[in-house]
């Protein structure tokens, strides 16, 4: 009898143990799991508290791209908040002569902008596909057709909504064209257009890893006709590239810095003359890229869906992987094969 009692006591202290033991790696399954979902919903909110196009965090990361038309005329030079768009889109308007820029905004908020120029039709794929608002002053008539359709969400300085525009004193028309992103924010709140960001975005590399940096000179030449030629130079020391444009320094008149982007995308595109006087650009389909960034060359392509004007314009690396951008200001070059 002592015997088995014993062995009843030793049977009751194994379970006291072992059911001890269950609850306590219950305990620290469940602390180190939500230890881990919290750094997990922090690096998630992290995530989301960046620009969806520079990968820059900013108070404005949630904020509806706002995709603005400036002008590339010699006489609107230096063009008034360029260096705080977090994309732009350069290409000819017209064949082998007049270049456009379209500057994209989410972070920043420049209260000078411009000077503001008419929309061009091959801009509209690009601004949808971003799902961007498109302020422009007029346009072709290519880019009006559409718009005044309602395929995408646009201000129009022509009709001026809620003095969403202004002509600047000491600037003759056509160049004296300005905005600011917060009267651009105000007349589309008040046009009752979604102001939440829904642009997946793109992708970007994590700042804290080691740049692998090319022994190239870091050059790179956009030959646009004269004067609007463009060129890329590489400076180590910002791990930026500078732009020239026409031989001379590009600088932003807001604060007199030279504009520099940290992400260079040459985008091969045909293009072919409109009644002599605008450009058609096959920026819809596929073609070749050479992108720019951490002083090296990368080769890879670009795709956009044809059938869906809202479809992401991406970029893609040689294995057919979307590229990584370095978070900062991107340029887009789109210019014919060959040059």
């Amino acid at each position: 009898m002592k015997t088995r009692g014993n062995n009843r006591n030793s049977v009751i202290f194994f379970v006291l143990v072992l059911a001890a033991l269950i609850v306590f790696f219950q305990y620290e399954y469940s602390f180190n799991a939500g230890s881990l979902s919290g750094a997990e919903n922090e690096k998630q909110e992290e995530k989301k508290n960046i620009s969806p196009l520079s990968g820059l965090a900013c108070d404005n990361y949630n904020r509806r791209p706002i995709a603005v038309m400036l002008a590339n005329d010699e006489a609107a030079r230096p063009l008034s908040g360029l260096s705080d768009a977090d994309m732009v889109f350069e290409m000819q308007v017209v064949e082998d002569s007049i270049t456009r820029l379209m500057a994209v905004f989410v972070c920043n908020s420049p209260e000078n902008l411009g000077s503001v120029r008419s929309a061009r039709h091959n801009f509209i794929p690009l601004a949808t596909g971003l799902d961007a608002i498109y302020a422009h002053w007029g346009g072709s008539h290519f880019a009006l057709e559409k718009l005044n359709k309602g395929i995408m969400d646009n201000i129009d300085a022509m009709r001026n909504p809620y003095e969403a525009f202004y002509r600047k004193a000491g600037i003759y028309a056509p160049h004296n064209g300005f905005t600011s992103i917060a009267r651009l924010v105000n007349s589309a709140a008040k046009l009752k257009y979604p102001l939440k960001n829904n642009f997946e975005g793109y992708r970007h590399k994590n700042p804290n890893d080691e740049i692998q940096m090319s022994k190239s000179n870091g050059e790179t030449k956009i030959n646009y006709a004269y004067p609007w030629n463009v060129e890329w130079r590489y400076n180590e020391s910002k791990n930026s590239y500078l732009r020239f444009r026409g031989g001379k320094i590009e600088n932003d008149k807001n604060n007199k810095q030279q504009i520099e982007a940290k992400n260079i995308v040459v985008m091969f595109a045909k293009s072919r003359p409109l009644e002599g006087q605008y450009n058609d650009v096959d920026v819809e389909g596929e073609g070749e890229i050479v992108l720019y960034q951490n002083g090296e060359e990368i080769k890879g392509k670009w795709k956009k869906d044809r059938n869906n004007l809202k479809s992401k314009l991406y970029f893609l690396d040689e294995s057919g992987q979307e590229v990584k951008f370095v978070p900062g200001q991107i340029w887009v070059e789109i210019i014919e094969p060959g040059k």
